[in-house]
């Protein structure tokens, strides 16, 4: 089972905002990946996958 989650942050405007981005998201995931999506240059989107692993 997957969660992702796509993150609208349209309203950042400056890097420093992204980076306390990137680490609150790094800080909340276990399990999965973090995709940047760049476009001359500029981050426009951010994308967060998140596994949840089931123990049987």
């Amino acid at each position: 089972m997957s969660n992702t989650e796509a993150v609208d942050f349209s309203q950042l405007t400056q890097s420093p905002d992204i980076a306390q981005l990137i680490e609150s998201l790094l800080q909340d995931i276990r399990f999965g990946s973090i995709v940047l999506v760049v476009h001359d240059g500029r981050v426009v989107q951010i994308d967060k996958h998140e596994k949840f692993r089931l123990n049987h």
